[in-house]
């Protein structure tokens, strides 16, 4: 199974760096943008793996909309960009 989690892509002096509002804590930079939301995928597949052995409750993804409207939730329109990635969930372990 997998789910869409929102994340934000800021740029750096010399590279990218990015975080999901869904996955506290979970961050990754690259490159360009593109390597940037590979990495991001990777992240938070490897971070929800860790949360699953963990027996952790995942996640949920939230709407845009909700993320926006909450009074911590800082965008900076003129230099992030949001998208998208789709993770496969782990296996929940038993």
């Amino acid at each position: 199974m997998t789910e869409r989690y929102l994340i934000v892509i800021e740029k750096c002096n010399n590279n990218y760096g990015a975080y999901s509002p869904d996955v506290l804590g979970c961050i990754a930079t690259g490159d360009s943008i593109e390597e940037t939301i590979e990495n991001m995928r990777s992240a938070i597949a490897f971070h929800l793996d860790g949360m699953s052995e963990d027996g952790e409750q995942l996640p949920e993804p939230q709407p845009i909309a909700k993320h926006l409207m909450q009074d911590d939730f800082e965008l900076n329109i003129k230099n992030d960009l949001l998208t998208f990635v789709e993770v496969e969930l782990p296996l929940l372990v038993a």
